[in-house]
C-alpha cells in the first residue's frame, strides 16, 4: 500500500509538472506565432505603401533624337488613361495612389504597372505584383491596386486587381491573417497651416484627411490573439493597449473566441513616395 501510495503521488506530481510545462510551452507557441504573422502581415502592406505613388520612368517620351542613347531625354509618365479612370486600365497618381475609410478601417494603394525587357524573356514583363501576387503578365492594367480590410471574421483580407464592394464585404479578396481584434489606420498629413518653413505632421483617420495628396506616410495597427486559452488574473492586471493608443482591454474578460486569450498590438509606419508632387505637380 505503501508503494502503491508513493507511486500515485509520483505520478500526481509528474502530471501537475505536464500540465504546467503545456501551459507555457502553449504560451510560447503562440506569442511566435503571432509575432511571425504580425512580421508576414507589415511585410506584405508595407511593400505595397512603400510603392504607393511610384511612377513609369519612361525612357524615351519624345521623338528626340541625340548622337549618343544615354543623351535621351526620359521623363516619368505622371498618369494614364485618365478620362477612363478609376477603370484598373488607367492610373491617375492624384486619384488612385491612396484612399482609405475610417469605419470600417479600410486602406486601398495603387501605383504604376509597367513592362521592362528582360533577357529570359522575347517579351517586356512586369515585375511588380499586388498584394495577391496578380496581376497576370498577360494582362492590360496599367493600375497595380491593393485593399486592406477587416472582415467580421476576424481575418485581414485583400484584394487586389478588382473591384471592391463599399464597404467590402467579407467575401471579397483572400484572407492574409486570421486572429486579428483590430486593425487601424492613421495617416500622418502635413499641415499646411502652420507658418511657413515650421511644418508639422499631424495624424488623423480616414474622416479627417480632405486631400489625400497631403498624407505624407500611414500607420498601421493591427492586434493578433493567440488559439490557446490560458489563465489569466481577474484583478483587470491582464490588459494591453488598443490601437488608439487610450484604451486599455482586458484579455480575461473579452468575449467570444478571444477570451484569455493573449493579445499582442504591432505598429508600424510607412513613408510614401512623391507625395508632395502627386495631385499639384503630377
Amino acid at each position: 500500500m505503501v508503494g502503491i501510495t508513493i507511486g500515485l503521488l509520483t505520478i500526481a506530481v509528474a502530471m501537475g509538472a505536464l500540465m504546467v510545462s503545456r501551459g507555457i510551452s502553449g504560451t510560447i507557441s503562440d506569442a511566435s506565432g503571432i509575432q511571425q504573422q504580425a512580421a508576414y502581415a507589415m511585410r506584405v502592406i508595407g511593400l505595397q505603401l512603400r510603392q504607393a505613388g511610384s511612377l513609369r520612368l519612361n525612357l524615351d517620351p519624345g521623338t528626340a533624337t541625340t548622337a549618343e542613347p544615354y543623351l535621351t531625354p526620359v521623363a516619368f509618365e505622371a498618369a494614364v488613361s485618365t478620362d477612363t479612370h478609376p477603370a484598373l486600365d488607367s492610373f491617375d497618381p492624384a486619384k488612385a495612389t491612396l484612399s482609405g475609410t475610417a469605419s470600417p478601417a479600410s486602406l486601398t494603394l495603387g501605383y504604376r504597372r509597367y513592362t521592362e525587357p528582360t533577357f529570359a524573356s522575347a517579351t517586356e514583363q512586369a515585375f511588380s505584383r499586388n498584394c495577391l501576387g496578380g496581376p497576370a503578365d498577360t494582362s492590360t492594367h496599367q493600375r497595380l491596386q491593393s485593399a486592406f480590410w477587416l472582415s467580421s471574421k476576424n481575418e485581414l483580407r485583400c484584394a487586389g486587381n478588382q473591384n471592391i464592394s463599399a464597404p467590402p464585404l467579407d467575401t471579397e479578396g483572400q484572407p492574409i491573417l486570421q486572429n486579428v481584434a483590430n486593425f487601424q489606420v492613421r495617416y500622418l498629413l502635413q499641415d499646411t497651416t502652420t507658418t511657413p518653413g515650421t511644418s508639422t505632421i499631424k495624424s488623423t483617420d480616414a474622416a479627417g484627411v480632405t486631400n489625400w495628396a497631403q498624407v505624407q506616410a500611414v500607420e498601421v495597427c493591427l492586434v493578433l490573439y493567440g488559439n490557446e486559452s490560458i489563465g489569466m488574473p481577474t484583478d483587470g492586471t491582464a490588459t494591453y493597449t488598443d490601437c488608439d493608443g487610450v484604451t486599455k482591454v482586458d484579455m480575461a474578460t473579452v468575449t467570444g473566441e478571444r477570451n484569455k486569450r493573449l493579445h499582442v498590438p504591432f505598429r508600424n509606419i510607412f513613408q510614401l513616395r512623391s507625395q508632395g508632387l502627386v495631385g499639384s505637380v503630377l
